[in-house]
């Protein structure tokens, strides 16, 4: 009886102390209440440190947790429950809470029943709180970035055949439901008939890996509206069942869609709905190596700047649909348009003879003319040149057969225009053509082989050294494999003609940022690039503009970029939008050969420059000539009103340079100022200033 007596009270004793189990026992007839010493130590109390009165756990508990410890206990010793089990936050001898889980009951009853003895242990479970907080901190990221991602979960139950969407899934489904169970046969139901068999073979493909499966498809919903939606899924083992099959949804229709509309971009102008540069010179290089007989045309609308000039961008934009529609509505099955820029296109015609090409461009004429430039355009109809180039030869070159039908195309100009030429080598003309295709292939040489050099031209604050403004228009100079230096006027139109312009600017952008940003960055100078209508239109421009900035450190602020009118004419949307970026980096815009056309006024009114470039045809006889003065003066007068800055190109005569002065023009640029020099040479001039800051102000 001895050892059993012993078993019951110190081997308990030991047992409860080596579980952490603080034991508490409630005389409910005294009101006293025992707490054992494992209890106390839990709250960080040695022996005797807490005066135990009946109601000390309670004046431990943590508010919050109050009233629900002690509607557990009343429940039980009313003889609603068989236990007392609750979770509470008692206060520790150094401040925090500590979570303990309070188990117990009526150990003793009177004769007539009554709870008078209760006994409980409780356990300390924070750290087992802890990992539930930090498992619903995890949880709450979780649900946080499926929202955010609008992907839904559900899963499949091989043994029960039953299935679960939660509500994100239901919703991109369309499904109205209130449970997550749903009839294991209603996903099959929504599914595409063209997509079924695929994505119905692909859902049982994780029953043979372990790995996760993805896989899109369409489901038509029930009002008939089809959607694209991607799944991921992954087969889930269970030794106890089948397994299950586990998977998320997302709704990708407006990706899908995006997608398709980034290919079609690729291939087809955004304006007219023909093919573009890049995909018409891919179609022709295909059909050229067929070595069949293969007819293109150049055409170049006529009088087309008029009409912009004229009735402004939007009826230009309404001219350009109407001729495209035209010329496809005269086009054989096999023949193929394009818009190559601005106001010029090209077809082809395969298996197209001399007559048929004539019938051909004959037919493009007619639609040119009855083409609608719109109420308010001017009351001359629109006209066309059109060359044409017959192509027989598998060895010719896209830009050849290109240059061969451009070439006739001038011929057609040059014949008095709304007309078509036919190219022949005995015709052609020295100065386009074959010659302006070889150089344009040259200009791209040279930037490889060192050929193209970088210049520059200073911008004067006019009767102030060059020094305390430091401005520098970058140029460019191709030398010939012959020595010769081409000079601009030559490789520059060549560029554009053959689509070449852009990635000459990208080059000179790269290059002068490459070896001069750090002479930008420390405030020596700033430079300014000339933009063609094909770098405009380009919507990866601000990438590449902000990839080189970003490697070379050069500072948005010390960067300028000039757009011309015609530029602007050729993408009126396209320019707006590089004007609002430019902005948005704190780059400078300037509006170049301002004045030139009868729509700057329109342009300065739309693109919020920085400066304007009034054009060289105002500048050289402004000593002499009353009518380029009132100009100037009525140009300066509205830049300064609008806060932009005034530049005078072309200042080659004194006379000149002191009428801008005593105008209060505040920049100048010209011969008579500067001669275009290296920029190397300018960058090292300029970086012996650098300790003055260079600004626009006048």
């Amino acid at each position: 009886m001895a050892e059993k007596k012993n078993r019951d009270g110190e081997f308990w004793e030991l047992a409860l102390e080596r579980a952490h189990l603080g034991v508490w026992d409630w005389d409910l007839r005294s009101g006293d209440c025992f707490y054992s010493a494992m209890w106390s130590q839990m709250l960080g109390y040695g022996e005797g440190e807490l005066v135990k009165t009946s109601d000390l756990w309670l004046q431990l508990t943590h508010p919050d947790d109050r009233e629900r410890a002690m509607a557990s206990g009343e429940r039980h010793i009313a003889g609603l429950t068989n236990s007392i089990e609750t979770e509470l936050r008692l206060k520790h001898k150094s401040g925090h809470w500590v979570w303990v889980l309070d188990r117990g009951g009526v150990v003793e009853r009177d004769a007539e029943g009554k709870a008078v003895r209760l006994m409980g242990v409780q356990t300390d479970i924070t750290k087992q709180k802890q990992a539930e907080h930090e498992l619903e901190q995890v949880n709450v990221r979780f649900r946080l970035a499926l929202a955010a991602s609008g992907t839904g979960i559900w899963h499949h139950d091989l043994a029960t055949r039953k299935s679960y969407w939660d509500e994100r899934t239901r919703e991109i489904f369309g499904l109205v439901a209130d449970t997550d169970e749903v009839p294991h046969d209603l996903w099959h139901s929504y599914l595409h008939p063209d997509d079924k068999d695929d994505a119905e073979r692909v859902h049982m493909a994780p029953l043979q890996t372990q790995k996760v499966v993805a896989v899109q498809y369409r489901i038509v919903k029930r009002d008939g509206e089809v959607r694209h939606v991607e799944s991921l899924l992954r087969f889930i083992a269970d030794a106890q069942s089948s397994g299950q099959i586990l998977g998320t949804v997302r709704d990708v229709t407006e990706a899908k869609q995006r997608e398709q509309e980034l290919a079609h971009a690729a291939h087809y102008d955004a304006l007219t709905g023909l093919l573009n540069r890049a995909a018409f010179d891919r179609l022709l290089a295909k059909h050229i190596a067929t070595a069949r007989p293969l007819a293109v045309f150049y055409v170049d609308l006529d009088y087309f700047k008029a009409l912009n000039d004229f009735a402004g961008h939007a009826a230009g934009d309404l001219a350009l649909k109407s001729v495209a529609e035209g010329i496809s509505s005269c086009l054989p099955p096999s023949a193929h348009a394009a818009r190559l820029g601005g106001d010029e296109f090209a077809l082809l015609a395969p298996d197209c003879d001399a007559r048929q090409a004539e019938e051909l461009a004959g037919a493009v004429l007619a639609a040119v003319r009855d083409a609608e430039p719109g109420s308010a355009a001017t009351s001359r109809k629109l006209a066309a040149s059109i060359g044409i180039a017959h192509v027989a030869d598998r060895n010719i070159t896209v830009a050849d057969a290109l240059a061969c039908a451009d070439d006739a195309c001038y011929a057609a100009k040059a014949a008095g225009r709304n007309r078509f030429a036919v190219f022949s080598p005995e015709t052609a003309s020295g100065s386009g053509g074959l010659n302006a295709a070889r150089l344009a292939a040259d200009t791209v040489d040279a930037m490889e082989d060192g050929r193209l050099k970088l210049f520059g031209q200073e911008i004067h604050r006019l009767g102030k050294p060059w020094e305390e403004s430091r401005h520098v228009e970058v140029l460019a100079r191709l030398v010939g494999r012959n020595g010769r230096l081409i000079p601009p006027g030559e490789f520059i139109p060549a560029a554009e003609r053959f689509g070449i312009a852009s990635r000459l600017d990208r080059w000179i952008i790269r290059t002068a940022l490459s070896f001069h940003g750090p002479a930008l960055k420390s405030g020596a100078l700033t430079l300014g690039f000339n933009l063609s209508a094909q770098t405009l239109s380009d919507p990866q421009l601000w990438d590449f503009v902000d990839a080189v900035i970003d490697g070379t450190g050069a500072p948005h602020s010390g960067i300028g970029f000039e757009i011309t009118e015609t530029a602007a004419v050729t993408n009126f949307t396209a320019a707006e939008q590089f004007v609002r970026k430019a902005r948005e980096r704190r780059c400078r815009v300037s509006l170049d050969d301002f004045g030139a056309g009868m729509s700057s006024f329109e342009y300065l009114r739309r693109f919020p420059v920085d400066a304007i470039k009034i054009d060289g045809s105002f500048i050289e006889h402004i000593a002499q000539s009353r009518f380029d003065r009132e100009i100037v003066s009525a140009i300066s007068g509205i830049a300064r009103s609008l806060g932009c800055s005034v530049v005078a190109e072309k200042i080659e005569e004194q006379d000149a340079l002191d009428v801008l002065r005593d105008m209060g023009v505040a920049f100048g640029q010209g011969f008579l100022l500067h001669q275009p020099e290296p920029l190397e040479a300018i960058v090292t001039r300029a970086s012996a200033q650098a300790a003055s800051p260079v600004g626009w102000q006048a």
